[in-house]
């Protein structure tokens, strides 16, 4: 499986120059939080501590950090069911983030999501997503919704929305019903395939019709489509971003096909039979983390920042390290949800005679998050 190579600006012309040492060193901050958080989820998947299915975001964190920096804070984002990362990049702690996979009260849905259903409504998270798909109508909706409250209810603001899928979605019926709606109806909503090349264990090449030229699609439905190399944030942000403020200003869609790749299997059920250790390993050269890390500690003489030391990304390092660990040890010892006040509350039932419990929809206890409790 390969990915094809990429156009960059010209470094004097990238938006990127323009950012903050700060900002960068953020940005690589919140890359290997997600990197370690993942590591200690699969050790405590293996330990029967998560239950469920659970998808492994790790080589993916350019995507997601420098897709995310190209908004603002209340523009809603919305993804599938690989969300891990999106939740820690849009603001969400890594204590709130590891409840939630260990189905406890104190997670960001109360335990009752787990790992394919993050949300977090005080970051504009509208959750993860387990059907294929599903989430690309919502995309459209959250931009609809946005819009209606600028243009018509004049309260709100021009917005985007960012709409996260893999390429295995990519022929989803609803997804192109939901791209129609989006340039017919003028809505601001940005769909980013993170192309990874695989959709489970079948290269993209095996599943998708003229794989190589993604944005053809888009622009069969008058949508700006543009193709970026997720390996390198820096990149992202120089490609992404001008798209983002076009889209805001115009109120229209956009399509991104962002190429990257994943370092684990599609669930951390895969066996990975599909291809070879030595493919991976070959894409871990490109690795998005050390790549801007070694640009903040290169020197300014040879195209670096020279704003961070060895020692300083070692600590570094060694506090998110040990910010993971807390979380976990946080999510271990958060108490259950109550069953007996939770299981129907906040949840719409329908029910069926001798099929369905019958409950009448009750309100449950009101979410961490938007206590600030964690």
């Amino acid at each position: 499986m390969t990915q094809a190579a990429t156009s960059r600006k010209p470094a004097s012309n990238r938006p990127s120059a323009q950012l903050s040492n700060d900002t960068l060193v953020k940005w690589l901050r919140d890359m290997q939080l997600i990197r370690e958080f993942e590591t200690r989820t699969m050790q405590a998947y293996q330990q029967a501590k998560i239950g469920g299915f659970c998808h492994i975001y790790s080589g993916q964190e350019a995507c997601a950090v420098g897709t995310i920096a190209c908004t603002e804070p209340d523009d809603p984002v919305i993804t599938a069911y690989r969300d891990h990362g999106h939740a820690l990049a849009r603001g969400m702690s890594s204590r709130a983030c590891m409840a939630e996979m260990f189905g406890k009260a104190a997670g960001c849905a109360k335990g009752k999501g787990g790992s394919m259903h993050m949300f977090d409504r005080p970051n504009f998270l509208f959750g993860g997503h387990g059907i294929v798909g599903a989430q690309t109508p919502l995309g459209a909706g959250l931009a609809f919704a946005a819009r209606y409250e600028w243009e018509v209810l004049q309260s709100g603001k021009k917005r985007v929305s960012l709409c996260y899928l893999g390429d295995g979605a990519l022929d989803q019926g609803a997804f192109h019903e939901a791209q129609n709606l989006a340039s017919l109806l003028g809505l601001a909503v940005i769909y980013v395939v993170e192309n990874n090349g695989y959709s489970m264990g079948t290269a993209i090449h095996r599943h998708t019709a003229n794989h190589e030229h993604l944005v053809l699609r888009a622009k069969g439905y008058a949508i700006e489509g543009i193709e970026v190399d997720g390996f390198d944030v820096l990149n992202v942000y120089d490609q992404v971003k001008p798209l983002v403020d076009r889209c805001r200003e115009d109120q229209r869609p956009g399509f991104i096909d962002l190429k990257t790749y994943r370092y684990q299997g599609h669930s951390m059920s895969d066996p990975q039979k599909y291809r070879t250790k030595d493919e991976v390993e070959s894409y871990k050269e490109r690795d998005s983390i050390a790549a801007l890390a070694s640009l903040l500690m290169r020197d300014e003489s040879e195209g670096g920042r020279a704003c961070l030391s060895e020692d300083q990304w070692k600590q570094m390092q060694s506090d998110i390290r040990d910010e993971v660990l807390d979380a976990v040890k946080f999510a271990e010892e958060a108490p259950e949800p109550d069953v007996a006040a939770e299981l129907y509350s906040d949840v719409f039932v329908n029910p069926q005679p001798n099929l369905s419990p019958i409950r009448d929809y009750a309100i449950g206890a009101r979410n961490p998050l938007l206590d600030g409790e964690v």
